[in-house]
């Protein structure tokens, strides 16, 4: 997969961050200097470059003892992506004073074209790619390229965010939020454009599978809980006659043992112990 001209730092880390739009880097990928230098036919220094790069823009993380690895964005820096894209794309639409021009228009619809033929693909990696990038094209779009720089990375962050917690929502209704924006941006009704903006990034972030709390000690927590005791045996009345002695040579009958727990129960082995 080498490429045919010589690479640089900038068309490894372009590579890379395409890859992670199109989830196909995982977070918590590790990412060797010796393979990428092998995969790009190139040396260790122009990959640790690209690396540190990406390092800067956080897409990737670096440790001194395990190497370069994706990020693996936790719960507060995936409420941070999402409210940095609130703040950067309903802005740029707030910030509109004219009709976009007609090429921005065209070019909008041509993005939405390649949308709606890769969800009719197979290619998940293309469709993935294409529903990221919608936003940073919107942003060039709107006439700000630096913005749209800063764009791209967060949405590579709410990609891995996506992947890491198992995000539901639905690629064809990002493609039809996609279709409504650019539609109400045509009509001009900047501020039914900026509200659609703002519910479709809500309703991504909805549908992620996020946990109620970061507590690594929860499913010990619970397994260790004391357990439920049914109600305790009502006090012998007062004056009550001792129950009658079994007749002489009579075989004693031994006492129940108690119901052993279904192999169901969770807490059958850790019952067994305690």
């Amino acid at each position: 997969m080498a490429s045919a001209s010589s690479p640089t730092s900038t068309t490894i880390s372009d590579r890379i961050m395409e890859a992670v739009l199109a989830q196909k880097l995982a977070p918590g990928t590790r990412l060797g200097e010796q393979q990428l230098a092998m995969l790009f036919d190139c040396s260790r220094t122009l990959v640790r470059e690209a690396l540190m790069r990406l390092a800067a823009r956080g897409i990737v993380t670096v440790s001194a003892r395990r190497g370069w690895y994706v990020i693996e964005p936790s719960l507060d820096e995936a409420r941070e992506a999402f409210e940095a894209r609130r703040v950067i794309e309903m802005g740029l639409i707030r910030g509109l004073r004219q009709p976009l021009a007609r090429a921005s228009l065209q070019s909008l619809k041509g993005h939405l074209a390649r949308e709606k033929a890769a969800l009719r693909g197979a290619d998940v990696g293309a469709r993935s790619f294409l529903l990221g990038d919608f936003h940073v094209c919107l942003a060039e779009c709107l006439g700000n390229t630096l913005l749209a720089d800063t764009l791209r990375d967060f949405t590579a962050r709410t990609t891995l965010i996506a992947m890491r917690y198992q995000s539901s929502h639905d690629a064809a209704q990002s493609c039809e939020d996609h279709v409504r924006i650019v539609a109400a941006l045509e009509a001009g009704d900047f501020a039914r454009a900026e509200a659609l903006m703002a519910e479709h990034i809500g309703t991504v972030q909805a549908h992620l599978r996020l946990p109620v709390q970061n507590d690594p000690l929860a499913q010990l927590r619970g397994a260790l809980a004391p357990l439920a005791k049914g109600p305790r045996a009502a006090p012998a009345e007062t004056g009550a006659q001792p129950a009658p002695k079994p007749p002489r040579g009579a075989r004693r009958t031994p006492p129940a043992s108690p119901s052993s727990p279904s192999d169901d129960d969770p807490s059958t082995y850790l019952g067994a112990l305690l």
